[in-house]
């Protein structure tokens, strides 16, 4: 964990809000050995359906990553250590584990999703003007869902992390080359294996999924060297690293701590604090039921929401309702995860007949910790969040409202963090970019070579064009039986060898993927 908390880290017990509990949470003594850490500890050890043991430290660092590499040639899946052909995997790269997609959501029919990449190329061709005039309808579109193909790139442009990629040229790399802080290497090194461990990317230690990953958050604390390294960033990153290469992906991981969830990972964690409290105020407006039910067994948000925000979910919800909910949360901002929050605890808790099967802490703790299915079903959920009142106002009016009862309980924050950004329009207005910093690269460019050509063949070609203005249209090349001949039949064999020069492919002096049209299909 951050700053101080970093002592209370163990192998043992690697839960994200467990040093939040006990470090950072000494103004409030709750039954933690009774509910909290039980909560903390059963869901987490089982973190995506897998049983951790104790393991032994990855000592060396870049050295044990990197040895792993050296010594194997073979293909990606070789690489990560997927060598059995008979393992299945899911379509997002899962070969078992809680949230493994088991087929039960209804593909986009080909088409339509044809037509939705197209839409969103056209938008990310002109991203500012999109984002200047249409917004509303960049939301929608991040409400129906990103293409998978796009889903990357239409990431690091909604977060801004485009920009700042592109304001910061080399600085990953600089990041990358140095040797880092060991105090924040060893914990990172020993949360490797703990992300997604069922993700064709992350099943092998020393795989190079592992090793972007390690890149990625070593690269953060160099960054932000005052906030070092929180364990909640390892999945984030994690989540990132699966739809982009490890520079977008760092940048990804810096707009979301530094824009979209300030504080959430610093020393303290004051952040996620407040807005446990938020959102308990905000329950209360939503489903009374449930807000009177935890208020009655003094069960505070931290024990239930801790690694629900600083996740953002890639821990909780089925993967399919993952990918949604960040599509909505790097356009929409916090208010997304806030919903999210809020539709579980209502669905969960929301009924005298649901509670009357949790009379208690105990009960009630497993209740949240185990949510069932039907409410974490995609459809299901992202309607719910669309239709949910709550508004960046609504939020950010109540944390006004905390941030006094936090002074008057506690005084003043001790971490600072900038102001929260509400979503990316919020983003791109606080820091205005120009046209070249959302200017698209290629990844793919095939350089046709250029044909040489005599002055007479080019007057001939000049004369040719002349002659032929004012005249028909060229013939269809692609006859019907019924058609005449073409013309061409008549021509002499120096001049059919010209019209073969002539012909589009070779005369383009173009990239097949160009910058304004690259697809990463």
């Amino acid at each position: 964990m951050p700053g101080g908390c970093e002592a209370q880290i163990s192998v043992k017990s690697p839960s994200v809000c467990q040093n939040t509990l006990y470090s950072c949470l000494g103004q409030k003594q709750v039954s933690l050995s009774r509910l909290g850490l039980m909560f903390s500890m059963s869901k987490l050890q089982s973190g995506n359906g897998v049983q951790w043991k104790d393991s032994r430290s990855q000592r060396g660092t870049v050295e044990s990553l990197a040895e792993h590499e050296s010594s194997s040639l073979g293909s990606d899946p070789e690489l990560n250590g997927v060598t059995n052909t008979e393992i299945q995997t899911d379509k997002y790269g899962f070969i078992g584990g809680a949230q493994q997609s088991a087929g039960e959501n209804a593909d986009i029919p080909p088409d339509v999703l044809r037509q939705r990449e197209a839409k969103w190329l056209d938008m990310l061709n002109s991203w500012d003007k999109w984002m200047a005039k249409k917004h509303k309808k960049v939301k929608l579109r991040c409400q129906k869902g990103i293409p998978p193909s796009l889903r990357g790139r239409a990431w690091l442009y909604l977060s801004g992390g485009k920009v700042k990629k592109e304001q910061n040229q080399g600085k990953f790399q600089e990041l990358d080359s140095q040797p880092g802080d060991p105090k924040w290497l060893d914990v990172i090194e020993k949360d490797l294996h703990r992300q997604f461990p069922f993700h064709e990317m992350f099943v092998a230690r020393g795989g190079h999924g592992q090793q972007d990953l390690f890149r990625v958050l070593k690269a953060y604390t160099l960054h932000r060297p005052e906030e070092g390294y929180c364990q909640a960033q390892a999945p984030i990153a994690a989540v990132l690293l699966m739809h982009m290469p490890a520079e977008d992906a760092f940048w990804g991981l810096v707009q979301i701590c530094e824009k979209y969830l300030p504080g959430y990972y610093s020393a303290g964690l004051e952040a996620i604090q407040l807005d446990g409290e938020i959102l308990f105020a905000l329950l209360k407006r939503v489903s009374p039921v449930a807000h009177r039910h935890l208020k009655k067994y003094k069960i505070d948000p931290i024990l239930y929401m801790t690694e629900w925000f600083m996740c953002a979910f890639s821990r909780t919800l089925p993967w399919v309702s993952v990918l949604r909910v960040w599509d909505m949360f790097f356009c929409e901002g916090v208010k997304i995860i806030f919903r999210v929050g809020l539709v579980l605890l209502k669905c969960m808790l929301g009924s005298q007949e649901k509670l009357k099967a949790c009379q208690g802490q105990y009960e009630t703790m497993e209740l949240l910790r185990s949510i069932e299915p039907q409410y974490m079903q995609e459809a299901f959920l992202v309607q719910e969040v669309i239709e949910l009142a709550v508004s960046e106002r609504d939020i950010e009016k109540e944390h006004l409202s905390q941030l006094r009862r936090w002074k008057e309980t506690h005084g003043e924050l001790h971490c600072k963090s900038p102001p929260r950004m509400h979503g990316a329009k919020a983003i791109m207005a606080a820091e205005p970019p120009s046209r070249q910093d959302l200017k698209q690269n290629p990844t793919i460019i095939v350089e046709v070579p250029q044909t040489t050509e005599s002055k007479t063949e080019k007057g001939k070609k000049t004369k040719k064009i002349k002659d032929t203005k004012n005249t028909s249209p060229p013939p269809n090349p692609y006859l019907l039986p019924s058609d005449p001949p073409l013309p061409s039949d008549n021509l002499s064999p120096s001049e059919s060898q010209h019209l073969q020069k002539d012909t589009p492919l070779q005369g383009s002096n173009q990239s097949l993927s160009s910058a304004d049209h690259d697809t990463y299909l």
